[in-house]
């Protein structure tokens, strides 16, 4: 079924046709002209504009939470990653999020990150449940012991599972690295 609130433009499509309407009733009965007759599309359209300032819809919470951790680890925030980790957070590596939180402690030690960037997300959505599969490419600081023994930057395919709280946020509650450099991989690859 259709939801305007996934989708609030098509409200702007429809305020065109209002349009139409607009302009065919005045011009078929002129004694019907009324100066507020052009306000109808205005409204449809603000309509739709509103709609999509005032609503947010699962996928753009969604993708709001992936993109906090995006910045997060770019910043070296592990303050920031553990608010959109949900409690019950378990993977592959980590049993709980505090070993998770514990993990990020450790490992996001600056120098490290000097640019996180989002190539594609793909968020498959089911609620209460989502998966998103995230590719990213993450430019390590020039002075980090990555840059220096490694390489510069890296690509990670990244999967999410999202689970819907009781008060309507998303928070992940698992996370499994998938890859490294278009490689398969763990957590426990990361060193």
């Amino acid at each position: 079924m259709f939801d305007f609130f996934e989708q609030p433009y098509t409200l702007i499509g429809a305020a065109v046709i209002v349009l139409f309407v607009v302009f065919t009733i005045r011009s078929v009965i002129p004694e019907k002209r009324h100066w507020w007759q052009f306000l109808l599309p205005v409204l449809v359209a603000a309509g739709g504009v509103g709609l999509d300032m005032l609503v947010q819809t699962d996928l753009e919470k969604i993708n709001s939470v992936i993109s906090t951790v995006i910045k997060a680890v770019q910043e070296e925030d592990c303050d920031a990653i553990e608010a959109v980790v949900a409690e019950d957070y378990r993977d592959s590596f980590h049993n709980t999020k505090w070993d998770f939180v514990a993990h990020c402690r450790r490992k996001l030690t600056p120098p490290l990150v000097y640019k996180n960037k989002k190539r594609a997300c793909l968020v498959e959505l089911s609620p209460p449940k989502a998966m998103a599969t995230l590719f990213m490419t993450t430019t390590f600081d020039k002075n980090s012991y990555v840059s220096q023994n490694y390489k510069p930057f890296i690509f990670f395919k990244i999967e999410f599972r999202f689970q819907k709280q009781p008060d309507k946020t998303w928070l992940i509650s698992r996370g499994e690295l998938l890859e490294i450099d278009m490689q398969p991989a763990k957590w426990n690859d990361i060193r």
